[in-house]
């Protein structure tokens, strides 16, 4: 393929993999719309089914064979499985997309900001993705799939430039090792912002109706505290990948500058987030700090890493700024 094909080839994976995401999108609107029983009521259903046999003077056969069509646990279960499928694909399209953009370019696909964007973006999707192999995240699949939409259409939109060469600073294997740490953690820092806003409005509304057992939208979710629970264990996981890219930044910008830290801009921001993650860790192993207030320190980290991205690659003049815009 001819360098316009290839970049023809990408441009198309990536818009493809924007409208599977659309699709998706809706997919998961209808299963949360649906919403879900919960395992209280499907048990409360049952006693009331065997109560009633057992007064009518027997157990019924009704309950022992499979002629009554049983209510379903889920009622949005379809849709929620068909919105996952079509996430799985919009992953590898999206995959394809990023691969394409490095081939046409002759290098890693992270040279700008629209190269990062795309793939950052799919390091959300790797993140709730391979989260969800192991525990059923359905309901997460809305606040997840929105963002990087939008992400997406940002990049495509604003940030799209063509691929250029690297400038001198950025030629190094620094660049994959920093980089990719950095990918991994906006994907997994995006998704720990969506569990932790959600565990504050669920929080909300439990405190409001004084039981864990809501209702309302909020009630297709788990409770707030195994969302925070869910927060803490993905922050838990990036934090050191963050720290570890933090580290790599500086060995590289010795090797770049002459300099470990010069408390450029996107080395300070960098700083910032590291430190308010790292409130978060200590407020969840803070009693009278866990719940709300670590909820919403997760929030202000991954707002952190977004100052750092826009704020200094378009608005700073710094010796990160490599928007090419």
């Amino acid at each position: 393929m001819t360098s316009v094909e290839l970049a023809q080839a990408s441009n198309a994976a990536v818009y493809a993999s924007m409208i599977t995401l659309t699709l998706a999108m809706v997919a998961f609107a209808v299963s949360f719309a649906a919403g879900r029983r919960r395992p209280a009521e499907a048990n409360a259903s049952q006693a009331a089914g065997v109560s009633s046999a057992v007064e009518g003077g027997g157990v019924s056969t009704a309950l022992l064979t499979r002629d009554e069509p049983s209510v379903p646990l889920e009622p949005g279960r379809r849709s929620s499985n068909i919105a996952m499928s079509l996430t799985w694909l919009a992953f590898g399209l999206l995959l394809v997309g990023v691969v394409l953009r490095g081939v046409w370019a002759g290098r890693v696909p992270w040279g700008n900001m629209y190269e990062f964007s795309i793939t950052g973006a799919l390091g959300i999707l790797a993140v709730y993705l391979g989260m969800s192999v192991r525990r059923d995240l359905r309901w997460l699949g809305l606040f997840v799939v929105i963002p990087t939409l939008l992400w997406l259409g940002l990049a495509v939109t604003v940030l799209y430039t063509e691929a250029a060469q690297l400038v001198p600073a950025l030629k190094s294997y620094w660049l994959v090792i920093h980089v990719s740490a950095a990918i991994i953690c906006f994907g997994a820092f995006t998704f720990s912002a969506a569990t932790a806003g959600l565990s504050l409005a669920r929080g909300r509304v439990e405190r409001r109706q004084g039981t864990t057992d809501v209702t309302g939208w909020t009630s297709r979710m788990p409770t707030s505290e195994r969302l925070q629970g869910l927060t803490n264990k993905v922050v838990a996981f990036s934090f050191p990948l963050w720290t570890f890219a933090v580290v790599a930044g500086a060995i590289w910008a010795e090797n770049a500058w002459g300099r470990y830290w010069g408390w450029d801009p996107k080395e300070t921001w960098a700083f910032i987030t590291w430190v308010i993650f790292a409130a978060y860790l200590h407020a969840r192993s803070t009693a009278g700090w866990r719940g709300s207030r670590a909820s919403w320190i997760a929030v202000a980290g991954w707002v952190a890493f977004l100052i750092n991205y826009f704020g200094v690659n378009i608005f700073v003049n710094s010796l990160h700024s490599y928007a090419g815009m």
